[in-house]
């Protein structure tokens, strides 16, 4: 602090020295009448003090410092004598650290800070503070000191002195409490962004950034602690939904016991800790926790898994939640399951479904294999089953059994261009039954990663009611003969039949499976069959088991197959069999279907087939002529374009000739005194013309003599030729 000779306003200058007339300081002054204990003069000397100060337009430091240590020295000796809202007021106005007065409330405090946590105070202010360890001991030791030994036994026990601590001790918290919230306003006031941002509190002396955000931290916990244990919702509240600086782990016991369920769950979602705001909704749901002010905490957890997508935690709640709505627990995990996850991952939660909620784990099923397209075969044979299930359980039902046989009975005794299916669908009350049926078929035909067998072992024994899904299963099994006889001979659909040799070896086609999708709202069921549903394209929806082309040897075997089934049922079936000979001529061959059709049988069954079939033999063959001659004229359009070009180059081409044109050529072709034709002599037209060795004749050729071991190439000086050996 300035030292006091600075402030002397009169000097006397002497021979040998200099005095100074000092005037008393504000601390002297304050300090002599705070020992004489006159307290209100104290206060009338600061607050004088402090009016003086404000009338400045500038004030000097040491004369704020000088103000908040009077302010303090007189906050705690009000303290000591439990003067508590004197000791407040005074403290406030020396902006005394708040941590300084909460530590004086072990029971508030907690573990904000520790015992070795220390904050700065003045040294003539901490010689004054209160020994005490808390409040409570302060107030005894007053109690002591002005009543004891006048209340019997002793001043802790007597009724009175237990009142009047109790009264005490109500004051000295609302003291506290007042405090802060006029602390905290301050420095809201002070500066709008120390909330925000943390900068240092002005008004604050002394006080680093680390020391204004535990003092933060220490002012908004304990305020919360307070309005909770003094019921003072409204401000709990109002504390809460401002931005603050409450140490959640302290907050959080003293919540819980006092049943304030709504403001932790605002803490715990300003703290973003999703795992405890779930499980405290979920004590609410469960009856654990009762809250009037928490509305819905099931759809609060709804709510917060879906904004936040964290697959570990839709995992853990998910099972927990199908038993309270399954519902919306299964549009939970469909959301956040379409990423990376293993056949192991799926199967394991939907066992945990299944445990959970039969229904659920149903759903949740068909979700992984009709629209996350699943290639699990276990997952496919499990829905397989379930449909066979419930197939047979609607069998339970004699009425069902007794439609079913009249449709198939009423199908195969009419004439219909349409499938049995088709027929049965748009002929057969819309019922649970009957979609239970379709949506079997569609998933027999469409999915092909099940065990067809072990499903047909299932429904043969009412094989005479689910034919049609029996055909089937004999066509995945590849028992195709057996497919298209059940069919033909005992459902009587001769369509589904054809359809069956066309698609190879299928027997519901990609537009009946769209229709009964639009229909019987079974669109996830028939995209195993067809993508496209009422002209959407749904991303990753393919068909699980349509090719993309059929095999032409498969198909025409089908078609044989089909063809022997048709003629096994001698000549009543020849009009029909005429019809599919006339309609897949192109896949059937005249020798072989001349040699199947009874002798006995009228031409005029087989005349169409065969004319149609030479007609379309006679055509093939003319087409063929036709593009060989083509082929040839190209050609000779090319070797003419090309032979210009290849003599340029110096190549002679010569092509073998029939014996008569050899003949004809050699009779015209000029001889040598050989009989040699001259074509054959390289170098015969070119003597011809005279250009060899220079001469124009062919007496001065150079003779070569093959047994010469000279020089083996030499220079003719006179014709300026070269000859070699």
């Amino acid at each position: 602090m300035q030292p006091s000779l600075s402030r002397a306003n009169v000097l006397i200058l002497g021979s040998s020295s200099v005095q100074a007339l000092v005037p008393s300081t504000l601390i002297a002054q304050a300090d002599a009448l705070l020992d004489a204990h006159r307290l209100e003069d104290v206060a009338d000397l600061a607050d004088q003090q402090r009016k003086k100060l404000q009338a400045m337009a500038h004030v000097d430091q040491h004369e704020t410092e000088e103000l908040c240590y009077v302010y303090q020295r007189l906050g705690f000796q009000c303290l000591t004598e439990t003067l508590f809202d004197d000791a407040g007021r005074h403290l406030f106005a020396g902006e005394l650290d708040p941590r300084v007065l909460i530590s004086y409330y072990p029971d508030l405090r907690g573990a904000i800070f520790g015992d070795f946590d220390t904050v700065d105070v003045f040294a003539g202010v901490a010689e004054h503070m209160p020994r005490e360890q808390a409040i409570d001991d302060i107030i005894a030791a007053n109690l002591v000191r002005n009543y004891s030994p006048h209340l019997a036994p002793n001043t802790r026990t007597a009724a009175p002195t237990i009142e009047l601590r109790n009264i005490l001790n109500m004051t000295a918290r609302d003291m506290l409490e007042a405090y802060l919230r006029k602390w905290r306003r301050k420095a809201k006031l002070e500066d709008a962004s120390c909330l925000g941002t943390r900068p240092c509190i002005r008004w604050l002396l002394g006080l680093t950034l680390t020391s204004i955000a535990h003092s933060l931290q220490a002012v908004d916990t304990v305020l919360a602690k307070l309005y909770a244990a003094h019921d003072k919702n409204s401000e709990l509240h109002e504390l809460l939904s401002q931005e603050n600086y409450i140490v959640l782990t302290e907050i959080e016991p003293v919540l819980q016991q006092t049943r304030r369920y709504n403001a932790l769950c605002n803490l715990y979602q300003q703290s973003g800790d999703d795992a405890k705001l779930l499980e405290s909704w979920a004590k609410l749901v469960n009856g654990e926790w009762t809250a009037g002010d928490v509305p819905d905490p099931l759809s609060k957890m709804f709510a917060l898994l879906s904004e936040k997508r964290d697959r570990a935690l839709i995992q853990q709640w998910g099972i927990w939640l199908t038993k309270r709505d399954p519902d919306r627990a299964l549009k939970l995990l469909m959301s956040v399951n379409s990423g990376k996850r293993t056949p192991e991952d799926d199967r394991s939660l939907l066992q945990q479904l299944h445990d959970a909620d039969a229904s659920a784990g149903q759903r949740y099923l068909e979700y992984l294999v009709l629209q996350k397209r699943s290639l699990d075969p276990e997952l496919h044979m499990q829905l397989a089953m379930s449909c066979v299930k419930q197939l047979l359980n609607c069998l339970l039902n004699e009425s069902t059994v007794k439609l079913w046989r009249a449709k198939a009975s009423s199908y195969s005794s009419s004439r219909n261009d349409s499938s049995f299916l088709s027929y049965f669908a748009s002929t057969t009350p819309d019922s649970v039954q009957t979609r239970m049926r379709l949506q079997t078929v569609l998933f027999l035909q469409g999915s092909p990663l099940y065990n067809p067998q072990a499903i047909r072992d299932r429904l043969v024994e009412h094989q005479k009611i689910l034919r049609l899904e029996l055909a089937i299963l004999d066509g995945k099994l590849g028992e195709h003969r057996a497919a298209l006889t059940s069919l033909v001979h005992d459902l009587k659909d001769t369509t589904s039949a054809e359809i069956y040799c066309t698609l190879g070896g299928e027997v519901v086609p990609a537009k009946t499976a769209q229709s009964l999708g639009e229909r019987f709202s079974l669109q996830a069921w028939a995209s195993l069959l067809v993508p496209t549903i009422s002209g959407k394209q749904r991303p990753g929806a393919v068909p699980m088991s349509r090719p993309v082309t059929v095999d032409s040897d498969l198909k025409k075997s089908l078609i044989r197959i089909l063809l022997e089934v048709y003629l096994s049922e001698g000549e009543a079936a020849a009009e029909r069999t005429a019809r599919f000979l006339n309609a897949q001529a192109m896949n059937l061959d005249v020798l072989d279907v001349a040699s199947l059709i009874p002798p006995d049988w009228p031409l005029r069954i087989l005349s169409t087939f065969v004319a149609r079939s030479l007609r379309r033999t006679l055509h093939a063959r003319h087409e063929g002529q036709i593009v060989k001659a083509l082929s040839a004229a190209e050609n000779l359009v090319v070797a003419e374009r090309t032979w210009l070009v290849q003599r340029e180059e110096g190549a002679i081409i010569e092509e073998a000739a029939d014996d008569d044109e050899a003949d004809e050529g050699l009779a015209d072709e000029k001889l040598d005194e050989k009989g040699v034709p001259m074509s054959f002599d390289e170098k015969a037209s070119l003597r011809a013309t005279g250009l060899v060795n220079g001469t124009h004749g062919e007496d001065e050729a150079v003779e070569i003599d093959p047994t010469h071991k000279e020089t083996n190439l030499r220079t003719n000086l006179d014709t300026g030729t070269e000859t070699g050996t």
